[in-house]
C-alpha cells in the first residue's frame, strides 16, 4: 500500500515513511492510494479474533510494509496496559449501545493508538533507514498529550514535546500532562487556545529553514496527531470491533447496518469510521456530534466551513477546536481526491479563515453523515437524563454524542441501532460531571471524583487516584511565536 498527500505532490510514499515523515512536505496529509476492502471472509475471521488480532489485522490491510506476525505482537504489548478489554461495548438499551474507549492508561480513547503508534514509528524509521533521533511534537487540546506522552516515555532515539492551550483543559488533564514521568518528555501551556497551538505546530513541520536547523542537529519530526496515519489507523479498528462484538451477541446479523455517534473536534475520530465505511463496514448513518463550537455542524449544513466566529471555552475541552485538520482528508474524499482543489481550499481557509464546497460534495456528505451540536446547558442535562434513566455516567464529551443522537432519532424517527463512541472516563471531568447528575459545584478534582464514586459506584482509574501523589514537572507557559524557540532548547538538553 501506498500513499499519497492530500496536496498533490510527486511524492509517493510507503506506509512506514508516512508514519515517519507525520506530515507530507507541502503540508498535506498522508492518505491511502486506495482503501482496502474487507471480505465476507475477513468478517468471519475477525468474529473469531481478540481484539489485538482485530486491531493488527485492520492495520495489515494498509501497512502492507509490515510484518502482520510484527503487528499483532505490538497491538498485544500495547494493549496489556489496559484495564481488560481495550474497547468493551456495553448494551444500554434495546437498539442503544455505547463503545467504552478509555480503559486505557490515561482513561481517554486517545490510548488506544498513541500505545501502539510508538512501535510503528520506530519500525517505520527503521524500515526507512532514519537514524536521527526523532523529535515528536504534539499539539493537544487535552487527552492526545497525555496518551502520547505515555506512550513514548522513555522511547528509544525519540524526544516528544507537547504544547497545550495553558487554560483550555479540565484540571486533570493538565495534571496528567504536568506531572508526566520520563526523560524524554517536555511540556509546555500556551497561551491562547488549541488552534493556535495546532497553527505554530504545522508552521514547524512545513518551515523548511527549521527543518534544515534540526536536520544539522541530527533530528528529524515526527508528529502523534491524528494527522499522523499511524494515529488514524489503529482507531479504524473500533469501529470494526464494535460490529463484530454486536454479531457476535446476536444484536445483529453481518451485514446490518448500523449508526455510530461521534463526540469530535479535530474529525480524527469520526473519520476513521469514514474510512471503515470505506472498507466495507456496514454502516447506515455517522452522527457528527459538536459541542458549543459548532463549526462542523454548521459546515454539514451549510457547506461553508468558516472559523470567522466565536471561540468558547467548555466542559468538553477536548472538542473546543475550529480548524479541524482531518477534514482535509474528508474534503479530498468527496471532491473524487481532487489535490489541486483541496490545496486551493486549503490556502483559502489560511488566507480567509473559510472555504466553500459545492452542492453536489454536500450531497454526498448527507448520504454518509448527520450533524448536531450540544450547548452547556444540554450537556448538563444530558449527563443528568442519562444516569437517572441508566445508571450510568457519562463524561461531557460522550454526553454531546448522546444528545446529538438524540436530535438525529426524533428527526428521522431512524431505528438503525446505534452505538456512541465514548471518549472518555467521567473521572477526567469529575467536576462537571458530579454537578450534572447531582447539583454540587466542588472546586477540588480529587474531591469531586471522591463524591461522583459515591453518587455512581463507577470504579475511579488507578491513574486518576495515583496523580494527587505525583509532583508536578512542567509548568512553563509561552507565546505561541516562542514555541520554536522552547524546541531547540528541548533538543539541547
Amino acid at each position: 500500500m501506498k500513499f499519497v498527500s492530500t496536496r498533490g505532490g510527486d511524492s509517493i510514499v510507503s506506509a512506514g515513511q508516512a508514519i515517519s515523515y507525520g506530515i507530507a512536505e507541502n503540508g498535506g496529509l498522508y492518505v491511502p492510494e486506495s482503501f482496502p476492502k474487507m471480505s465476507e471472509n475477513d468478517f468471519n475471521k475477525m468474529l473469531e479474533y481478540s481484539y489485538s488480532e482485530r486491531a493488527a489485522f485492520v492495520l495489515s490491510k494498509y501497512l502492507s510494509d509490515y510484518s502482520f506476525e510484527a503487528l499483532v505482537s505490538a497491538c498485544e504489548k500495547a494493549y496489556e496496559s489496559f484495564d481488560g478489554d481495550p474497547a468493551p461495548l456495553v448494551k444500554i438499551d434495546n437498539g442503544l449501545y455505547i463503545l467504552e474507549l478509555f480503559h486505557g492508561p490515561t482513561s481517554a480513547f486517545k490510548d488506544i493508538a498513541l500505545t501502539v503508534l510508538p512501535y510503528l514509528l520506530r519500525e517505520g524509521c527503521d524500515l526507512n533507514g532514519i537514524k536521527e533521533e526523532v523529535l515528536i511534537l504534539v499539539a493537544t487540546s487535552g487527552d492526545t498529550g497525555k496518551a502520547a506522552l505515555e506512550g513514548f516515555k522513555n522511547a528509544k532515539g525519540i524526544k516528544i514535546m507537547v504544547f497545550y492551550p495553558s487554560d483550555g483543559v479540565s484540571k486533570m488533564q493538565k495534571l496528567q500532562m504536568q506531572t508526566q514521568e520520563g526523560d524524554n518528555v517536555n511540556v509546555i501551556g500556551i497561551k491562547g487556545n488549541f488552534d493556535d497551538c495546532q497553527t505554530a505546530v504545522k508552521q514547524i513541520f512545513t518551515n523548511s529553514e527549521y527543518k534544515k536547523l534540526l536536520k544539522e542537529k541530527n533530528v528529524v519530526l515526527s508528529s502523534a496527531n491524528s494527522i499522523n496515519f499511524g494515529r488514524l489507523a489503529p482507531q479504524i479498528a473500533y469501529y470494526f470491533s464494535a460490529y463484530c462484538d454486536m454479531v457476535n451477541s446476536d444484536q445483529i446479523n453481518i451485514g446490518d447496518k448500523v449508526n455510530f455517534s461521534v463526540p469530535t473536534g479535530n474529525f480524527g475520530n469520526i473519520l476513521a469510521a469514514y474510512y471503515a465505511i470505506q472498507m466495507g463496514l456496514p454502516v447506515n448513518k455517522l452522527i457528527c456530534a459538536s459541542n458549543k463550537n459548532n463549526i462542523l455542524t454548521d459546515f454539514f449544513l451549510s457547506g461553508v466551513y468558516d472559523t470567522n466566529r466565536t471561540f468558547y471555552k467548555t466542559m468538553s475541552p477536548s472538542m473546543d477546536i475550529l480548524i479541524s485538520s482531518n477534514l482535509e482528508r474528508l474534503i479530498f474524499e468527496i471532491n473524487g481526491r481532487n489535490s489541486n482543489q483541496t490545496l486551493e481550499r486549503m490556502e483559502e481557509l489560511k488566507t480567509s479563515g473559510k472555504y466553500k464546497i459545492s452542492p453536489e460534495e454536500r450531497t454526498k456528505l448527507s448520504e454518509v453523515f448527520y450533524a448536531n451540536y450540544c450547548n452547556e446547558d444540554n450537556t448538563v442535562e444530558t449527563i443528568y437524563d442519562f444516569f437517572e434513566d441508566y445508571s450510568y455516567p457519562l463524561d461531557t464529551h460522550t454526553a454531546v454524542g448522546v444528545s446529538a443522537y438524540e436530535s438525529y432519532k426524533h428527526d428521522t424517527k431512524d431505528k438503525t441501532p446505534t452505538v456512541i463512541v465514548s471518549t472518555a472516563s467521567p473521572y477526567k471531568f469529575s467536576q462537571d460531571v458530579l454537578y450534572a447528575i447531582t447539583g454540587n459545584d466542588v472546586n477540588d478534582s480529587f474531591k469531586a471524583s471522591k463524591r461522583l464514586y459515591t453518587a455512581t459506584a463507577m470504579p475511579i482509574p488507578d491513574n486518576l487516584l495515583q496523580l494527587k501523589e505525583k509532583s508536578v514537572r512542567f509548568e512553563e507557559t509561552a507565546e505561541r511565536e516562542k514555541i520554536f524557540d522552547k524546541v531547540l532548547e528541548f533538543i539541547q538538553k
